[in-house]
């Protein structure tokens, strides 16, 4: 009898531990990681017009990882390469990205706008963010590989 009450009592524990939530929330892909800039794409408000890809010896690779963001661009023609760090948070649609501190043209860009917002696309092996005008309407995309 005690060996049947004890199995109860520890039924009882495990269910009471179990997760009965079925209201869960939709998961989507992390961004979490590190994405080489592998294209950019021009829109017409709905619609990729045109598709860029990036030059050979042209770099740009974002890390993202706990909330936070690093950015370098290297550009072979220019003498100064391009970092960026700070904040990002994202949803289901959008990434939100929040810059403190970069290098000498980050930090005079910086001195009119800190957070960029972006239409995210994002699955598992791939991200673009997508900028938008006024009006919503799509403009230009960052299109981004993982590559860890």
């Amino acid at each position: 009898m005690k060996k049947i009450f004890a199995l109860l009592v520890l039924m009882l524990i495990l269910i009471s531990a179990s997760d009965f939530n079925s209201d869960k929330k939709t998961s989507f892909h992390t961004i979490e990681g590190t994405w080489e800039l592998k294209s950019f794409y021009n829109y017409d408000g709905v619609n990729v017009t045109d598709t860029v890809l990036a030059t050979d010896g042209y770099r740009q690779v974002k890390m993202y990882y706990n909330g936070k963001i690093m950015w370098s661009r290297y550009v072979p023609k220019d003498k100064i390469a391009r970092f960026g760090y700070g904040s990002y948070i994202i949803t289901e649609d959008e990434l939100i990205e929040t810059i403190e501190f970069g290098d000498n043209q980050m930090m005079q860009a910086l001195d009119t706008m800190r957070v960029f917002t972006f239409e995210l696309q994002l699955d598992n092996d791939s991200y673009s963010q997508i900028s938008q005008d006024e009006e919503g309407n799509r403009t230009f995309s960052e299109n981004y590989k993982r590559i860890d």
